[in-house]
């Protein structure tokens, strides 16, 4: 039940905050769906993943500073339900997007 809350409530934010950039920049919602899809995903990627480019950065600040040694950390990806939300929802966006860009769906 946690898992489908967390997997709903994620695609209702994505399509909220992605309805409203199409009105406040004048954009039909199917036209930016999948850059913002995309965006989401790597926010959701960053915040659900361990080691990794930014963790490198802070252990080599925090060895410069201290002079501790920090164990290295693989960049590891830790599925969750809101990554496969994300990315759902950015598939969906791609297909609406190609549909757009090869004419099937008629500009506004």
């Amino acid at each position: 039940m946690k898992r489908a809350i967390i997997f709903i409530s994620t695609l209702i934010v994505e399509f909220a905050v992605t309805y409203a950039f199409s009105q406040l920049f004048s954009i039909r919602f199917i036209e930016i769906m999948f850059f913002s899809g995309v965006m989401f995903t790597l926010i959701v990627i960053f915040f659900t993943s361990s080691g990794g480019a930014a963790r490198n950065y802070y252990n080599t600040q925090t060895t410069t500073a201290t002079g501790i040694i920090l164990k290295w950390e693989q960049f590891k990806l830790h599925p969750s339900f809101a990554l496969i939300a994300s990315i759902i929802f950015t598939v969906i966006g791609l297909v609406f997007f190609i549909l757009l860009v090869s004419g099937l769906i008629p500009p506004a």
